[in-house]
């Protein structure tokens, strides 16, 4: 890149309701994380699948979390992706807790479609995945 060259400024996705979502995110980093660092640390033994994929869910959560912080097409691009993957993880992990509830014998933060979360878990990358693709149309327009 030449010197003249000015590189194009990084679209911010946190502004508005953008910063409602940062913090949502946030509190649900610190709520899965928490929770399965205590699960796996003191009696991983009894559900070993359910404190695993609350530990999966909390990692995902940070990692959209960062993204939108970030700002920029690629964190744009990037936490998109995440939040279609983690729509996917609640939607199977919830299908799967209603189905088979054997195999959970403890919950995740994805059980029941995120009952224990108020159902955050299942609203939130919807809500995100909107505003993401919204904040990729301002910018075309722009």
């Amino acid at each position: 890149m030449a010197a003249t060259e000015e590189r194009p400024a990084k679209t911010r996705l946190i502004t508005g309701p953008g910063m409602l979502l940062v913090w949502l995110y946030g509190v649900m980093v610190v709520g899965a994380v928490a929770r399965s660092a205590v699960q796996i640390s003191t009696q991983f033994d009894k559900a070993p699948l359910a404190y695993s994929l609350s530990a999966v869910a909390g990692v995902v959560y940070g990692f959209i979390t960062y993204s939108l912080v970030r700002g920029g097409e690629t964190a744009r691009r990037a936490a998109l992706a995440c939040c279609a993957a983690e729509l996917v993880g609640v939607l199977t992990v919830g299908t799967w807790t209603l189905l088979e509830p054997s195999a959970f014998p403890d919950a995740t933060v994805w059980s029941d479609y995120g009952m224990g979360y108020l159902f955050i878990p299942v609203l939130l990358p919807l809500s995100a995945m909107y505003w993401l693709r919204k904040a990729h149309a301002r910018r075309q327009a722009a």
